[in-house]
């Protein structure tokens, strides 16, 4: 009986991990053929409007957790800020930065995370080691949208100063999460926050002019299946199987979707999409996942005021564990 639950177990860490290595990796190009016949922020809405209803509903229909005015508020500027200022940002950057690029640039976000914690939060002060990863971290964005030394086609600057404004707006959102009055139910707070940010996206979709956009024999079919993968395996398979692995190994092991994803990103965009592979996003790509690795590790020590944190990353509400001192 033991080595029967052993083996059932291995089975299920590796469904889990493969599912949040491979379909959080794989949401970029999914955005990218969902925007060539929906435009990016309606389709954004849509996608999280869906998914938070759904997973809403298959939480309450366990949990009899009671909601207040403060719970309803904090979810939902939690999810305007994480998912209009992020997920937005990157759905309409995608129209000109290939999405395996996008990825580069938004796995950055443990920098910022370290970054503004400590600059607005008062967090910890960045480590010797934190330091040097956030020096080659800044080194792989240079390369990847600044430099001039790789004969490849140059970032367009505008998409790329779109998806750092969108980790910077992801990482407020998750500095304010940690004092805010959200739901004790991580998933039910999960998918209210998605409602709320699925509003907003469609507030910001209408007033910009987006459902004129709209041809509906234009729409293909691979839109649509990107979207419905988005809602389904991004959005509410995907979260549960990474929450349920936080809770049977250690946040250090099921943070390492960190610099698996950016990786799986840039080769399924070359593969699905076309996109090129120059030495220039190759040379990013390694030393930003590089940079990562030396942040996230570094982040997992512990010290003796420091306490874990599950905070998110712009694209498919993925949870980043990074450490913060202990208020």
């Amino acid at each position: 009986m033991p080595n029967e639950n052993n083996t059932s177990l291995k089975l299920k860490l590796i469904g889990a991990f493969a599912i949040v290595y491979v379909v959080w990796g794989s949401t970029y190009v999914a955005i990218r053929f969902a925007i060539d016949s929906f435009p990016p922020y309606l389709m954004a809405g849509c996608r999280f409007l869906i998914a938070g209803t759904i997973l809403s509903l298959i939480v309450r229909r366990r949990s009899a957790e009671p909601l207040t005015r403060r719970n309803l508020q904090a979810t939902f500027i939690v999810g305007t800020f994480m998912l209009l200022g992020g997920n937005g940002l990157v759905c309409w950057a995608e129209q000109t930065v290939p999405s395996g690029v996008a990825a580069l640039l938004v796995a950055t976000v443990p920098i910022w995370m370290v970054v503004l914690d400590w600059l607005i939060c008062k967090g910890p002060r960045p480590s010797p080691a934190i330091i040097a990863g956030l020096l080659l971290g800044l080194t792989g964005i240079y390369v990847l949208t600044g430099s001039r030394s790789f004969a490849s086609e140059p970032i367009n600057q505008w998409g790329a100063i779109a998806l750092l404004s969108a980790c910077v707006f992801w990482t407020l959102g998750s500095l304010y999460s940690r004092r805010a009055a959200l739901p004790k139910s991580t998933l039910l707070a999960t998918g209210l926050e998605m409602i709320g940010g699925g509003l907003s996206l469609l507030v910001v979709g209408t007033l910009n002019g987006e459902w004129s956009l709209i041809r509906q024999a234009s729409i293909t079919p691979k839109s649509c299946l990107a979207l419905a993968y988005l809602i389904v395996f991004g959005s509410i398979v995907a979260l549960p199987a990474y929450k349920w692995l936080l809770t049977v190994v250690p946040p250090g092991r099921a943070a390492t979707y960190a610099y698996v994803n950016p990786v799986i990103a840039v080769f399924l965009g070359a593969l699905l999409a076309g996109e090129a592979l120059s030495p220039r996003v190759i040379l990013a790509c390694s030393v930003i996942v590089f940079a990562v690795v030396i942040i996230t590790r570094a982040s997992h020590r512990p010290t003796p005021a420091a306490e874990t944190a599950v905070v998110e990353s712009p694209e498919s509400e993925s949870p980043i564990v990074v450490c913060n001192a202990r208020r």
